[in-house]
């Protein structure tokens, strides 16, 4: 607790002021390159704006929606969605608890997968559909208190109550581990004595395991400490909230069954090449 109790406090107070006071900016931004003739590049722009917006998946697809509608270019809104969906700032500045070279391999390998989704969109789905959003509406913002500083505290609120239980059970669950999981056996599956099973592993796992960041932060550090490689570390920040399993119903409505199988597949292969390149060259 002590260890990462000031990193998930400062995450929130971070993550609710981009919330309040910068989220509406950074959409106008990215809806503002509607029309422009950046070609595949936007996907670099689009990626890094994916990144800076405060919403999980479960905002990220109504929003998406809207720019969908307005006529933004499918390779586009796939590098901001996945982007956005991977990573926000208030996790972001959460993972530091796991050391700088952890946070910047979170950060630069979101960002890629991001650019990454949007060039295959580009290349495969050149002439075919594949977003269908016509379910979805854009959510209104819990964010409408006329005093700044009071919409700011009530966001901090909000935040609290959603990732507090998940951090406390990732406390326990990172106790739990310490004590009764002996730290060899640990290394032996995810350490870098066996770097491709121990990325697959971490790859599997984070499938069901991933609830909320708030949650697996501490569990990553405890297995770091006992020594997970950072590839498989890498690999479990990618494939958990990609497929974040409160989510994927919505996600697969959005993208149709066809196109979420290769959803799937592909944050599986990206989440192996990205844990196998981080052993490789980290």
């Amino acid at each position: 607790m002590r260890q990462i109790f000031w990193y998930w406090m400062w995450s929130m107070v971070i993550g609710s002021a981009v919330s309040v006071f910068a989220k509406d900016r950074i959409h106008q931004l990215f809806s503002a390159m509607n029309g422009k003739r950046w070609g595949i590049l936007g996907i670099v722009p689009a990626s890094f704006l994916g990144i800076l917006s405060p919403l999980c998946m479960y905002g990220t697809i109504p929003i998406a929606a809207s720019f969908a509608r307005k006529g933004m270019r499918k390779d586009w809104l796939a590098a901001f969605m996945m982007s956005s969906v991977l990573l926000n700032p208030q996790l972001m500045i959460y993972s530091a608890a796991l050391g700088t070279t952890a946070m910047l391999v979170r950060l630069v390998s979101c960002t890629l997968c991001g650019m990454a989704a949007g060039i295959l969109v580009s290349v495969c789905f050149r002439k075919e559909k594949f977003f269908d959003f016509k379910n979805f509406e854009e959510r209104q913002s819990r964010d409408t208190d006329p005093n700044l500083l009071f919409r700011f505290i009530k966001n901090i609120g909000r935040n609290m109550r959603t990732t507090g239980g998940y951090f406390l059970f990732g406390i326990l669950l990172s106790a739990v581990f310490q004590r009764y999981v002996p730290s060899d056996a640990f290394a032996h599956l995810f350490g870098p004595e066996h770097e491709g099973f121990g990325v697959l592993m971490a790859a599997t796992i984070g499938v069901p395991l991933y609830a909320c960041g708030g949650g697996t932060i501490p569990l990553l550090q405890a297995w770091l400490t006992d020594g997970m490689s950072l590839g498989s570390a890498a690999s479990f920040m990618i494939t958990g909230p990609a497929t974040k399993i409160t989510n994927l119903g919505a996600l697969k409505i959005g993208l149709g069954a066809k196109h979420f199988g290769l959803y799937i597949g592909f944050v599986m292969m990206v989440s192996l090449l990205t844990g196998g390149l981080v052993n490789i060259f980290v």
